[in-house]
C-alpha cells in the first residue's frame, strides 16, 4: 500500500479551517461548497495543513482546497489513482492530483462532486488494506 498522509491532529469543523475560508478572498467561495462536500463524506477531519484547508478520513488526508491569484485549487492525494471519467484532474505528480476553478472556469458539477465521492471511497479502501 502506498503510505499514508496522516494527520493525527485532524478533527471535526477546526476553527482555523473556518478561519482560512474567512481571509482567503472571493475565490474561497468558489470551494467552499466542495470543502463542505468532503466534510459530508463520514466521519471526515480537518485541519491547515501547509497553509491549506487538508480533509482526512480518520487520520488520513485524502483532499485539500487552495486559492491562488487567478484561480482556486481542489486537490486529491491520490489523485493519479482515481477514476476520472470527465478529465476534471490535472497535474502530473507521482500521486497528487488537482482540479483548477476560476472565474469563468468551472468544472461540471456532477463530475466534480463524484470525484470527491470517489476520493472518499479510495482512502476508506487505503486504510481499510484493500489498496495494494
Amino acid at each position: 500500500m502506498d503510505a499514508l498522509f496522516r494527520f493525527p491532529a485532524a478533527r471535526r469543523l477546526d476553527p482555523e479551517v473556518e478561519a482560512w475560508f474567512a481571509g482567503a478572498g472571493v475565490l474561497a467561495g468558489l470551494i467552499e461548497p466542495w470543502f463542505q462536500r468532503m466534510r459530508d463524506c463520514g466521519d471526515v477531519g480537518e485541519l491547515i495543513h501547509d497553509g491549506r484547508p487538508t480533509a482526512c478520513l480518520d487520520d488520513a488526508a485524502f483532499a485539500y482546497v487552495d486559492v491562488h491569484s487567478q484561480h482556486a485549487n481542489i486537490g486529491f492525494f491520490f489523485g493519479a489513482f482515481l477514476d476520472d471519467p470527465a478529465g476534471l484532474l490535472e497535474g502530473s505528480g507521482k500521486r497528487m492530483r488537482h482540479v483548477k476553478l476560476g472565474p469563468g472556469k468551472m468544472p461540471d458539477e456532477a463530475a466534480l462532486d463524484a470525484l470527491i465521492f470517489t476520493a472518499c471511497r479510495d482512502i476508506r479502501q487505503r486504510l481499510a488494506g484493500a489498496v495494494p
